[in-house]
């Protein structure tokens, strides 16, 4: 992800950018489930190789850019989760997930369309390692860091 950390660094207003890069699969979930969610994300990755996923390219945010990111597997994982709460989960979270890695955000819309064009530019799509599952809090202010649940290392 040191790929997406450093146009994170490049491109994201400072201010904003609290967090390395990540995919976010869920943007609200109740605190109360803090619990059962952590053994759903140990079982979905204690022991686990992680799932093949791959930059499929860019999209558009309007005020921002980001990489789409496929990944079946790890769309599987959301799901199951997502099934698993889906009477807690918000709108937002209810609707359809689109796996990306946001490297811009909270411009102004041409400023955005400048760089989604200049990367485009180079854009060749490959791999990408998905370290793990984690959990954070956001409680106003920075993020907090709750729990981190990572996939089995690779032994090849």
């Amino acid at each position: 992800m040191a790929f997406f950390d450093d146009l994170r660094v490049r491109h994201f207003p400072p201010e904003r950018n609290q967090l390395k890069a990540h995919l976010t699969m869920f943007h609200h979930l109740p605190p109360s489930l803090e619990r059962e969610l952590k053994q759903r994300l140990v079982a979905e990755t204690k022991g686990v190789a992680a799932p093949d996923a791959r930059i499929a390219g860019l999209m558009s945010l309007d005020r921002g850019v980001a990489f789409r990111i496929e990944s079946p597997a790890l769309e599987d994982i959301r799901d199951r989760l997502a099934d698993a709460f889906a009477s807690l989960l918000t709108p937002q979270d209810r609707a359809g997930w689109r796996p990306h890695v946001t490297v811009q955000n909270k411009v102004e819309p041409a400023v955005a369309k400048a760089l989604q064009g200049e990367l485009e530019r180079d854009f060749r799509p490959r791999t990408v390692r998905l370290a793990g599952l984690a959990t954070y809090w956001y409680r106003g202010g920075p993020w907090e860091a709750l729990s981190r649940h990572m996939f089995a290392q690779d032994r090849g």
